[in-house]
């Protein structure tokens, strides 16, 4: 198994810039999701679930912001009866690179395609399955409507998207209950309150959260006629998206 870095890029002085997903990130990321996302093994275990029930054998399913490639493994080995096709995208070569090495190490490199690119721009066809997890809120908001109707477009008829997000509400004091326990979770895992501080303070012009309402509502616009929470806790949700046949 490929060594995992320990998250600690916060844990310096002076971090005053924007969150990129540069190579330093991408060294220590697969242990920053592990501790900043709750339930992302159970999520990503009943993503898979889903994918079982409405894929056929061989079908193709796309993971844009795939990072460095451990939800489409964890894919490739739930579903191994399926056959299925993998293709990950992002704009991040140093997270591909992540991607491309584990694959290769899990003997996965010929079953899963990793693609450098702008995945505002995503224009496949006949897909089975979109992935989203935690990627939508990094897309300017102007540009998510558009992203997302791309994405119905390339679904063939039947096909689903699975979309996790981190989330906002209305009720500005559960908001700050919600987002006060999900900074408890993150202490409870090892993050200092200053680790916390910065790396809330690097993502704030970055991560752009809606509410749930708010991206159901998209979803529905794009023409998605079921759309539902499979999974939720707290301010965190994963939603499922299904293309009429």
């Amino acid at each position: 198994m490929l060594k995992r870095e320990k998250d600690t890029l916060f844990n310096i002085e002076n971090v005053g810039e924007d969150f990129i997903f540069n190579d330093e990130v991408a060294r220590v990321f697969d242990d920053m999701i592990d501790r900043s996302v709750p339930f992302y093994a159970e999520v990503i275990e009943s993503a898979a679930q889903l994918l079982d029930r409405f894929l056929g054998e061989g079908e193709l399913v796309c993971d844009l912001g795939c990072s460095t490639g451990s939800t489409l493994l964890q894919f490739s080995r739930i579903l191994n009866h399926k056959q299925l096709r993998f293709l990950g995208c992002d704009n991040s070569p140093a997270m591909l690179e992540e991607a491309r090495q584990k694959a290769e190490k899990f003997g996965k490199g010929k079953q899963i395609e990793f693609r450098c690119s702008n995945i505002a721009e995503f224009s496949e066809k006949n897909v089975a399955a979109v992935v989203l997890n935690y990627t939508l809120q990094f897309l300017r908001p102007l540009q998510r409507m558009e992203f997302l109707q791309r994405i119905f477009n390339a679904l063939r008829p039947g096909g689903i998207l699975i979309l996790s997000e981190k989330t906002i509400l209305d009720d500005q004091r559960l908001n700050r209950d919600f987002i006060h326990i999900y900074h408890q979770f993150k202490k409870a895992r090892g993050y200092s309150e200053l680790e916390i501080a910065r790396k809330r303070e690097a993502l704030e012009n970055v991560l752009i959260p809606f509410s749930r309402e708010e991206n159901q509502e998209m979803l529905y616009r794009c023409g998605f006629f079921s759309v539902t929470t499979f999974f939720q806790w707290f301010n965190f949700c994963s939603i499922l998206a299904v293309k009429p046949k």
